[in-house]
């Protein structure tokens, strides 16, 4: 298959792209300042750009999204618009330009994350949004068939506990490889509607 990869460039993304070049996929990395094409999916012009540069795809699979995490009594309405527009809005987007662009039997991944059901402290703009993908994959899958939407709702990852770790006391991580098979299956299933938790 051919797969767009939204964020190769990250701890995820790059355990993702492993996964799949392992298994004979030709995988098109997407970042916002490097990889194989280059850009900001926040803009919907830029997602227009990055479909027209990727040419025909088999599947979209997505493994970044910006997210603010500040106590909700810090957090202002610039907060909330900033993380709904990295996390959710761009997912949205890159689902409904790509189903122009990908296959009549490709697929869509997203990603959420163990906060959507699991919340923590300083984590509600990011529990919010990813509440918004999962009820987007569930609502999409009635719709886009014989297109596919699945999203990936991962715990943190082990590789990201320095950085994110303060945030997910007490929280089980699991390595980067693991939440990627379940992109592997996402994407080589058949499965449409799922929300795959790897807690």
């Amino acid at each position: 298959m051919r797969i767009l990869l939204v964020g190769a460039g990250g701890t995820l993304g790059g355990a993702v792209r492993r996964a799949l070049a392992a298994r004979g996929h030709e995988v098109i990395g997407v970042g916002r300042s490097a990889g194989d094409l280059v850009a900001d999916v926040t803009d919907p012009e830029a997602v227009a750009r990055l479909y027209t540069e990727a040419g025909p795809l088999d599947a979209v699979a997505i493994t970044a999204g910006d997210a603010v995490f500040r106590p909700l009594g810090e957090l202002a309405a610039d907060d909330f618009v900033t993380t709904f527009r990295g996390k959710a809005l761009s997912q949205l987007e890159l689902v409904r330009q790509g189903a122009r662009h990908v296959a009549p039997t490709g697929s869509f991944t997203l990603v959420s994350g163990i906060i959507a059901e699991q919340p923590v402290v300083a984590g509600a703009a990011a529990s919010a949004a990813n509440g918004a993908v999962e009820a987007f994959v569930r609502t999409a899958a009635i719709e886009l068939p014989p297109q596919r939407i699945n999203a990936v709702s991962p715990t943190v990852a082990e590789e990201s506990l320095p950085a994110y770790g303060p945030f997910f006391a007490g929280v089980e991580a699991v390595p980067a490889a693991r939440v990627a098979t379940a992109y592997v299956r996402s994407i080589e299933g058949a499965q449409t509607g799922q929300v795959y938790r790897i807690w």
